[in-house]
């Protein structure tokens, strides 16, 4: 099993961490719930202080809307620029071209100029997504709707849970089953399973009872549901529990890697990180351990290199098992867009693949790079900035009318 304390370690690298819940940091294999990716998970209310947070970045624009160095700025300082930066009081990475940006009572979605893109028209709305395959979740009071990129609603609020659209399907629940609409909201799989998550590589994962399955973009059973753990496929596996020890199917189902592992996880870039005991380590896809379980704790493997705990310092390894990035920091995520946020000294920053500070520690949080902008926290409100650390200006929420 794995415990709850490296669950949620491994929720800070599992690609963003918010306090009401962006995916559980009490994530465990035997634990799958629902949560596990729902809209729940991304209801923006608060960020957690190990968040880790795709398109080139474009030369900074000229027009008034532009990106603004930011050098170590005191509020009043702030307030007094001609040219401020854009702040709110929470914020998403950006996906689509947008990201979900809150400022009290307004919520919408800027775009990479720090315009306000996308108004949600209903005023309701209290929570909201982001936008997947043209739509993005969205809730009013217990129910789930989904919101077109007019802001409006292309889905009526009907359901008790929806999570976002992937490979032209949605999992919601209607009624106490979850089964699939498509984008004009009709169902292409009846209600039916206790819990189902999104479409990967043409397989989603469902639980029928007590045990988890896979069916195909048809609704038609592809695995059997026979196993009493199992995850969502990633480069083709999937990890699946055998008894009490996890190993990986294909997508036919076949144990293609014996259950032989105390915790497993996910692959990325050809590797997953497996458990022994309490020491980690990865395999590769064919199972042969490429880097033996001596580490204490790690993340998976992101632009080449993954983030490992070293005598109660974070630093790198490389494919090889390899360190590439001394151990000095007190926290370090994922890769993503060439840098990772790491913390030292209580701050956070930006390093390359080399260990350089390319973005000096300064922000009192900090995400991932996402089509290439990063969340930052800058006392208690959120900006963002590009990836040579200029932060975002623009007009928001500034000069339009809210009912």
């Amino acid at each position: 099993m794995v415990t709850e304390g490296e669950a949620a370690q491994q929720g800070c690298f599992a690609g963003g961490v918010l306090r009401k819940l962006r995916g559980s940091m009490a994530r465990s294999h035997r634990a799958w719930r629902w949560q596990r990716g729902s809209l729940t998970g991304l209801g923006l209310l608060a960020v957690a202080a190990c968040v880790p947070l795709s398109e080139g970045l474009d030369q900074p624009s000229r027009r008034a809307t532009t990106m603004l160095q930011f050098i170590n700025p005191q509020p009043v300082a702030l307030a007094s620029a001609m040219t401020s930066p854009l702040l709110f009081d929470t914020v998403s990475d950006f996906a689509e071209g947008v990201a979900l940006v809150r400022l009290k009572s307004r919520l919408g979605y800027i775009d990479r100029d720090g315009k306000l893109n996308i108004r949600i028209a209903d005023s309701n709305v209290t929570v909201a997504a982001d936008y997947a395959e043209g739509l993005a979740v969205a809730q009013v009071g217990a129910y789930f709707g989904y919101l077109d990129r007019r802001g409006e609603w292309a889905i009526p609020v009907q359901f008790r849970q929806a999570k976002s659209f992937s490979e032209g399907l949605a999992a919601v629940q209607g009624g106490t089953k979850y089964g699939y609409i498509n984008p004009q909201g009709e169902w292409v799989i009846e209600p039916q399973f206790d819990l189902a998550e999104r479409f990967v590589g043409g397989r989603a994962l469902v639980k029928l009872g007590e045990t988890y399955g896979y069916i195909d973009t048809d609704g038609r059973p592809a695995i059997p549901p026979t196993l009493k753990d199992a995850w969502s496929f990633s480069e083709s596996l999937a990890v699946a529990r055998v008894d009490q020890l996890y190993g990986y199917i294909d997508l036919k189902g076949t144990l293609v890697i014996a259950p032989s592992y105390d915790g497993a996880f996910s692959f990325s870039e050809g590797l997953a990180r497996v458990r022994q005991g309490r020491n980690f380590g990865f395999v590769d896809a064919s199972g042969a351990m490429v880097i033996e379980p001596t580490l204490s704790f790690a993340s998976d493997f992101s632009g080449g290199l993954a983030a490992v705990l070293i005598e109660s310092q974070w630093g790198y390894i490389d494919r090889m098992g390899e360190v590439a990035i001394a151990p000095r920091f007190s926290y370090a995520a994922d890769f993503s867009e060439g840098l990772a946020a790491v913390q030292q000294d209580g701050r956070y920053g930006y390093i390359n693949p080399a260990g350089d500070w390319v973005v000096d520690p300064q922000y009192s949080n900090a995400g991932s790079f996402s089509e290439g902008r990063a969340r930052v926290q800058v006392d208690n409100s959120w900006g963002f900035i590009d990836t040579e650390g200029n932060l975002l200006t623009g007009a928001g929420f500034q000069d339009v009318e809210f009912p």
